[in-house]
């Protein structure tokens, strides 16, 4: 209710500048503190132990500035980035536009990180439990982005709980080209054996676009199986404007995340699911905003989900709602006998 109150003076603010206020209101402890989340949402997936299957997405905790306190929202793990190996501004402001009549938003963000050693030096002098990931990016400018993931995947072995190979951002150019089967192919053996030198060997998830055909998707599925990467993250922004009514943000480049995305993406985590069965975990991304969404993205055969556009229309209580949700739902459920 607080949130809904003050939500028209902070869309008076460029969506950056209020992302901005949102992270300095994490750092100094002004958001609210979810309960534990109750026993009977506790997952075992990827070899770790979720408290509960809501986790906050890549994208809002760029730098791996506030995790722990994100974690206090009522999510279940955290994913910070994408990082990129060097430090890198992105792309020009203004580059991040709200679609407020469709609970959207449109960015071109262009993977804007302080660099590996910055997040580093953050996540290893975290003092409290809390499952993190760090999504992986890609230099702008670099000679060879798939070194750069491997240089990420021995960077950060050490001090995620998991990683994620963000091959998806429209706003890379020609980022998306790894997602085609050769070059996956080769980027997924590379990090595979980065991560089988690294000590621990973190599990591996691969963050994909929505914007692929029923082939892509089987390339994707079949290589990341036999390449013993554990899961996909379905899925990162889309490139299209269906579901963007005012045709001013419509005509903004970037990736659209929130409402308009929940329908690609969910069908997307839904034929992921058909064709790779159980062989790969699977966390569902898009357009999750309420419990309902959530139990789609569940039912559809998500064994985790991530949210971020959601709050920034529903508010930092979004999360523990969910959470609060899920656990009502499994007390309703007559046990089996």
């Amino acid at each position: 209710m607080i949130y809904k109150a003050i939500r028209p003076l902070l869309f008076t603010l460029d969506a950056e500048t209020a992302h901005g206020l949102a992270l300095r209101a994490l750092k100094l402890g002004i958001a609210p503190h979810a309960p534990r989340a109750p026993a009977s949402l506790r997952r075992s997936i990827l070899g770790l132990q979720f408290p509960n299957p809501v986790g906050l997405a890549a994208g809002f905790d760029k730098h791996g500035e506030v995790p722990d306190a994100a974690l206090r929202l009522g999510f279940g793990f955290v994913e910070i980035g994408s990082v990129t190996p060097r430090p890198q501004p992105g792309n020009p402001r203004p580059r991040v536009f709200r679609a407020t009549l469709d609970h959207a938003i449109v960015n071109r963000l262009g993977f804007n990180s302080q660099g590996h050693e910055a997040v580093y030096r953050r996540l290893a002098a975290r003092e409290q439990d809390g499952i993190v990931g760090v999504n992986l990016g890609a230099n702008r400018d670099s000679d060879d982005r798939i070194a750069d993931y491997v240089a990420g995947v021995r960077r950060f072995a050490g001090v995620a709980s998991y990683l994620t190979v963000n091959i998806s951002s429209p706003n890379t150019k020609g980022l998306r080209d790894l997602q085609e089967k050769e070059a996956l192919t080769r980027l997924l053996s590379m990090v595979a054996g980065a991560r089988a030198q690294a000590a621990p060997h973190p599990p591996i998830l691969v963050k994909i676009a929505p914007d692929l055909d029923d082939d892509a998707l089987h390339g994707i599925a079949e290589t990341a199986i036999a390449l013993g990467i554990d899961g996909i993250i379905a899925t990162n922004t889309t490139i299209a404007r269906d579901g963007i009514r005012d045709q001013r943000i419509a005509k903004e480049e970037g990736g659209v995340s929130g409402r308009p995305l929940f329908e690609p993406s969910t069908h997307i985590l839904k034929r992921l699911r058909e064709i790779a069965g159980r062989r790969l975990v699977l966390v569902g991304v898009g357009g999750i905003d309420s419990p309902e969404a959530t139990r789609a993205k569940l039912a559809a055969g998500a064994d985790l989900v991530q949210l971020y556009t959601g709050m920034v229309y529903e508010g930092p209580g979004l999360p523990a709602r969910i959470v609060r949700a899920l656990a009502d739902d499994l007390q309703r459920t007559p046990a089996r006998s």
